[in-house]
């Protein structure tokens, strides 16, 4: 069998101009493992987003998109192209929502004679609006363009030595500095996924420190698996227990989402008399809008106004050389099926 990589990021507008906007938008929240309603009350509720929301996000884009493209985009094209110097076989890029497309790199793919797959989706926490569904897409389109390919999935690698490592070796330059605070900001999901995503169907948010508590339910327990990248982090970048914290950023809608949000603890920790904040977005393997401008900028101006003084936003990994590694490590460990 011939064997080839296929990395998967979320995605991003074509370009920050409404119509781009709109249309990555409609893709993004009519994914019925992002807004898991039925199709029509779906269909109903994001039309009604997408009446404001193009304009507002079109306008969050604008301040961070660059002369090549999509931060998110340019990146991970970047990362691939790192990660196909050093691997023997075809490495495609592609997005769950736009360009370039699942289909474009499962025929590139396929017309490369591969037939004996590797998905690494670019997400290292399991949860059904990102893990999951760059999974299962991959898996629906490689049915249709490509039905005799065999697919093997990259398991989530949130606690995975060479992740850990990366991502202290990224953040290292600015943990030497001077600060008072460390907070890790993930990306947050609405608490019923993860009672949709739990096995047992009475663990996740139901039992008492669920988190702390062994359960099967934690191989797809998103927030399990986000504290347990915090408690690895920590341990070896040697980082206090009073000098960190945890919180959920990117929430939409009325719903509860995972607690504790981020626009509310970062005010709160300047008045605690928190005043030099480091914010590290362990969630996000590149840089997006929901690191540079949701975190950098708007992060920012509400640590301030709580009576913050400096904040600093820890840069994702993006194409940091111990990620490049962590990757290949990855890709050779199924190429010889050693670990």
């Amino acid at each position: 069998m011939s064997k080839g990589v296929l990395l998967v990021n979320l995605g991003s507008p074509d370009s920050p101009s409404v119509p781009d906007v709109r249309r990555y938008l409609n893709e993004f929240l009519m994914d019925g493992r992002v807004i898991d309603t039925p199709w029509l009350l779906r269909r109903f509720v994001v039309g009604m987003i997408l009446i404001k929301r193009p304009a507002e996000s079109g306008h969050a884009y604008e301040k961070i998109w660059t002369k090549d493209g999509s931060p998110l985009v340019v990146t991970s094209k970047n990362v691939r192209v790192a990660m196909q110097q050093r691997v023997s076989v075809p490495v495609e890029l592609a997005m769950r929502y736009q360009n370039p497309s699942i289909e474009s790199a499962v025929q590139a793919l396929a017309g490369k004679g591969v037939d004996d797959l590797l998905l690494i989706p670019l997400f290292p926490h399991y949860a059904m609006s990102s893990y999951e569904t760059a999974v299962v897409r991959v898996q629906e389109v490689a049915a249709q363009l490509a039905p005799k390919m065999k697919i093997t999935v990259q398991p989530p690698y949130f606690d995975h030595p060479d992740f850990i490592a990366a991502l202290v070796a990224s953040a290292e330059p600015f943990l030497k500095k001077d600060y008072d605070h460390l907070l890790f900001s993930y990306h947050g999901i609405p608490e019923r996924h993860l009672h949709k995503s739990d096995p047992t169907g009475c663990h996740c948010l139901k039992v008492e420190n669920c988190c702390e508590v062994a359960s099967p339910a934690h191989k797809v327990c998103y927030r399990a698996q986000c504290l347990a990248t915090t408690r690895e982090f920590v341990k070896l970048a040697g980082v206090p227990k009073e000098k960190y914290s945890v919180s959920f950023q990117s929430r939409l809608g009325k719903d509860p989402w995972l607690k504790p949000y981020t626009d509310y603890e970062l005010p709160r920790l300047a008045q605690e008399g928190k005043k030099k904040m480091l914010v590290i977005c362990p969630a996000f393997v590149s840089d997006c809008l929901e690191t540079i401008e949701e975190i950098g900028m708007r992060g920012c101006e509400e640590f301030k106004a709580g009576t913050g003084q400096e904040f600093t936003r820890i840069p994702c990994m993006n194409e940091h050389p111990r990620w490049i590694d962590a990757l290949v490590k990855m890709a050779d460990t199924f190429l010889t099926g050693k670990n």
